[in-house]
Order: structure tokens, then C-alpha cells, then sequence
């Protein structure tokens, strides 16, 4: 193990590059399978990995529950409404990204590039708090896989299910990336046939077709279609903004990508319509199933969650369609872990290669495992072990609050770092016809961006201050923005760091022109794609 060298070839059997692209790579190598290695990681990742990493890390198996928890705080109406502005925000953070990122495809993606347009203390705090923000979700799923199993069986204690997946996922997660696209590709699709099964389920019990009895709208005017008011909005907020985080690890993926100009823009356009129609189409249905006030719904005094899938077909007569639910969520699970141990241990790299994290994370194998990174982001979701002390349903409310107040502060601070890359690129003599990606309705979505999330940061934690102050709460709600404030100040003064002006912002390094290769352009040219094959990869990439 260590980090692979400057230059050289690892193996003499791989593919070699064009002259002209060696000429301009000195510090690359090549991997056994051929695949480039930039900056340490391989980039073994193609189009349809892209896609379907972002697809699998962002729809998990708590959604298939935590739309019951939605529907709880704010009702079914006040759940799909809250959905669909998290939905609108991710859309424009997404735009920004794809423009960043499309043009720097380098390590830490946004991360990096908040130190290189805004201030070098802005990278080490949005790092921290992006890798925190995958460990409490590494902690949250394992946690999720206790909850799932606890409904099958309670002789066996929630800490030793949490262990026994733990060790699976320590060793898949150690196999690479090509391996890993590969998997989370299948896992990804399978959730997907899923998704869409449990479309046609909720329309066929709610008509009658299953149990007999037409259900229609009636939930929605009894016992209502907006629930708890501001307090359950604010709730609800967190809750989708925690479901939709991971839709902006596909920048992250882009250092490991093939060709990431032309892959990334694709993959950010497909797979937010399909993020967003899922969770939309997941909530809307759940509201149709199940009442906002059904006990058998997750709140924090649970130790198990029933998904509104479950209590619907349960309702419905048929006894095994909890197990049914079950299944499709432990093998949802399967990837979602995967995709934040992916996440967070990236993050981690990237911090470590700039000198914010300690070196030996920046450390990989010969192939481009950062295999420290990961042993240490897995090693550290074992915080959800503390369901030992609380219930499962009480930590999963504890780590939504820490996951939702810092992906809040992450997608902010993209914002604001988009805002200045355009402002450098401007202040250089730059035109935007030059930019590989431009995103829609600059600057007016990169400021909605920034203005909303800063706005939803604050009001998250509303329910505190709420009949009666509850300590533990507040910290847990606004813990998050404290230890920012205080990584972002503490590094500055060490350092001595100051705001980057827009003249002197590096627009060279990291742009990777020699990763468009010319066989890629000139295979993509050469063949036409029949109409059948579009809908599928429309459909899975």
C-alpha cells in the first residue's frame, strides 16, 4: 500500500495514451485494467456508473419508511409540498455543480474549488463538514439496517445486526472502483424495478384492487392534508433535504470518471429527474396509503419502523406484505451504505491530499483504493451503535437533524462558490461560451441556492422553541452550524488564510482537457443509437 508514484505505467500491458496526451500527463499512471490514475484514485468510472452510483446512494431504504415519518410531521399535502421546494433547490444546486465540476473535474470537486474561488479556510470547514455529514449517513443506514431487521425479529438485539452488516460492507467497500461501479450499477436498477413496483401496489390498494376497499383521497381530508403547521414544515424540510443529499456526489465522482465532460452533464440531468420523480412519486403515494396520525409510523419512541407500504397491505388483508416490504428495503440498503462509505472517504481523501486531514488518508493501493480513508469512515458509522442507549427511532431523528443542517450548509456554500468562480472567470477576460456546462438561469438559481439554504439551516431546528425548550434537541439541530463557524475561523487564524480576489483565482489547474479522449468523441460519432436502446438508458442509464 502507498500512494502510487508520479509518473510510470503500472502495468506495461495497458492501453498507452496518445503521444500528445503524454505529453501533457507526466503525473498520471496507468492502472492493471488499463484505466488512468489521477491524483492517486483510478478513473474507472463510465456514464451509466455515474448515473447510477448518485441514483443508488440517494434513494436507500429508510425512504421507504421515512415517507411515513413526512407524512407524520406535516400531513400528506404539507409532506409533497415540502418535497417539491427541496426538489427545486437540488435542481439548481445541481446546475451549479454541473458547470464546476464539468470544467474542474478534480478531487473534492466543490470542496476544493470553495478554497481556490472563496478562501482556503472555507475548503478545510466545507470538508469537514461534507465528510461528517457522510458518516453520520454511514451511521444513519446501519441504524436504518436495525430498525428494518427489528420487524422480522427482536431476539436478536439491534447492535448485533448493525455489526454483522458492518463487517460485509468493510470488505466490499475495499474492492475498487471498477467493482464497485459495476455493483452499485445492478443494485441501482434493482432499486429502481422497485420504485416502480411499489408505484403500481400503492395505485392498485388504494382503487380497491387489492383488499376491496376504495381509499381514493380519504386520508387527505381525515384527519387532514397538512399536519403540526410550521413546526412539522420545518422538520419535513430537514428530512427531504437528508434524502436528497447524495444527489451532488456525482461531482465527487467526476475525479474518477473517464471522461467527465462529457459524462458528468449527462448523468446531472438524467438522474435528477428520476431522484426527483421517485421521492415525489413515494410521498404522494404514501399519503394515499396510510394516515398522517398511524402509530405504526416511525417516530422517535420506535424500535422498528413499519413503511406505509407495509401498514397499507397489512390493512389490506395480506399479513406477508410487511416481509414483502422488508425485502425490497435490506436489499436497498445494500447499496445506499456502499454509496456513503464512497462518499465520505472520497471527501476524506481530498481533505488529506491538501493538507487539511491527516496524510496517510491520502494514501491508496496500487489500483486507487484510498483504503485508509475507507477503513476510517467505516470504522466511525459505528456511532450507530448508540441505539443501544436510545431507540433506533430516536437516533434516526438525532442523525437527520446533524445530516439535513450540514447538507444545508454544503449546498449554501456551492452556491456561493459558483457565484465566484463566474466572477473570476469573468474579471479574467473569460467568455461563457467557453464553458463546457452552463447552468440554467445564472445567477438567479445560484442565488436561490444560497439564500434558501441559509434560510433552512436556521429554521430547521424550529421545533425546539416549541412548548417547552428541549436541550438535547437544540444541540443536536444547531450543533452543526457552531463546529462550521468554528472550523472556518479557527483555520483562518492558524493559517493566516484571506479571501481570494477574482483576478488572481487559478482557472488552469485541474481543467484535464487530455481526458476527452479522441476514440471516445470518434466511437460516439461513428454510431447511431437505435430508438429501444435510447429508452433503456433513459430508463437505467
Amino acid at each position: 500500500m502507498g500512494i502510487p508514484p508520479a509518473s510510470g505505467v503500472i502495468d506495461e500491458k495497458a492501453t498507452p495514451l496518445p503521444d500528445d496526451v503524454l505529453a501533457e500527463t507526466s503525473d498520471i499512471a496507468v492502472a492493471s485494467n488499463g484505466n488512468i490514475i489521477d491524483d492517486g484514485l483510478q478513473r474507472g468510472l463510465k456514464n451509466r456508473h455515474l448515473q447510477m452510483i448518485a441514483f443508488g446512494g440517494v434513494v436507500g431504504a429508510s425512504i421507504w419508511y421515512g415517507t411515513g415519518s413526512a407524512i407524520s410531521y406535516s400531513g400528506p399535502l404539507g409532506a409533497l409540498l415540502c418535497f417539491l421546494i427541496i426538489g427545486i433547490d437540488v435542481f439548481f444546486v445541481m446546475q451549479s455543480l454541473g458547470e464546476m465540476s464539468t470544467l474542474f473535474p478534480i478531487q473534492g470537486a466543490f470542496i476544493e474549488l470553495a478554497g481556490r474561488f472563496v478562501d482556503p479556510a472555507l475548503a478545510f470547514a466545507l470538508g469537514i463538514n461534507y465528510c461528517y455529514l457522510w458518516l453520520t449517513n454511514i451511521a444513519n443506514d446501519y441504524n436504518n439496517i436495525s430498525l428494518i431487521m427489528g420487524l422480522w425479529t427482536d431476539a436478536v438485539p439491534p447492535y448485533a445486526w448493525i455489526l454483522i452488516f458492518w463487517a460485509g460492507f468493510q470488505c466490499t467497500s475495499l474492492l475498487g472502483i471498477v467493482f464497485y461501479g459495476e455493483m452499485e450499477f445492478y443494485l441501482a436498477c434493482w432499486k429502481l424495478i422497485c420504485v416502480v413496483g411499489g408505484f403500481l401496489v400503492a395505485i392498485l390498494v388504494n382503487t380497491g384492487a387489492i383488499g376491496g376497499e376504495y381509499i381514493g383521497f380519504r386520508y387527505w381530508r381525515e384527519p387532514g392534508a397538512i399536519a403540526n403547521g410550521i413546526n412539522g414544515f420545518g422538520k419535513t424540510f430537514v428530512l427531504a433535504a437528508v434524502y436528497y443529499a447524495g444527489t451532488e456526489m456525482l461531482a465527487l465522482t467526476a475525479a474518477e470518471s473517464r471522461n467527465p465532460k462529457r459524462d458528468l452533464p449527462r448523468a446531472i440531468r438524467q438522474t435528477f429527474w428520476r431522484i426527483v420523480v421517485i421521492f415525489l412519486g413515494l410521498v404522494f403515494f404514501a399519503g394515499l396509503l396510510v394516515r398522517s396520525d398511524d402509530e405504526r409510523l416511525l417516530s422517535a419512541s420506535s424500535q422498528s419502523a413499519q413503511s406505509p407500504w407495509a401498514v397499507a397491505l397489512v390493512r389490506a388483508g395480506w399479513d406477508g406484505g410487511g416481509s414483502l416490504v422488508n425485502v425490497v428495503m435490506i436489499t436497498a440498503q445494500l447499496s445506499s451504505v456502499n454509496s456513503a462509505i464512497y462518499v465520505a472517504s472520497r471527501s476524506l481523501v481530498a481533505l488529506a491530499v491538501n493538507g487539511r486531514a491527516p496524510r496517510l488518508f491520502a494514501r491508496t493501493t496500487a489500483n486507487g483504493v484510498p483504503v485508509n480513508a475507507v477503513v476510517f469512515c467505516n470504522v466511525v458509522g459505528l456511532l450507530a451503535l448508540l441505539n443501544i442507549a436510545a431507540t433506533p427511532g430516536r437516533v434516526f431523528s438525532y442523525l437527520v437533524s446533524i445530516s439535513g443542517a450540514a447538507t444545508f450548509i454544503a449546498w449554501a456554500f456551492i452556491g456561493i462558490t459558483h457565484l465566484r468562480l463566474r466572477s473570476a472567470w469573468q474579471a479574467q477576460g473569460h467568455s461563457t461560451d467557453e464553458l463546457p456546462y452552463k447552468a440554467f438561469l445564472y445567477p438567479y438559481g445560484a442565488w436561490f441556492v444560497v439564500l434558501l439554504n441559509l434560510f433552512l439551516v436556521f429554521i430547521s431546528g424550529y421545533e425546539v422553541f416549541v412548548g417547552g425548550f428541549a436541550a438535547v434537541d437544540f444541540v443536536f439541530s444547531y450543533v452543526v452550524i457552531a463546529i462550521f463557524t468554528v472550523l472556518y475561523f479557527g483555520w483562518k487564524f492558524v493559517k493566516g488564510t484571506k479571501i481570494v480576489s477574482a483576478t488572481e483565482a487559478d482557472l488552469v489547474t485541474g481543467r484535464r482537457e487530455y481526458l476527452v479522449r479522441v476514440e471516445d468523441t470518434a466511437s460516439e460519432e461513428k454510431h447511431k443509437t437505435p430508438w429501444y436502446v435510447s429508452v433503456k438508458r433513459f430508463i437505467f442509464s
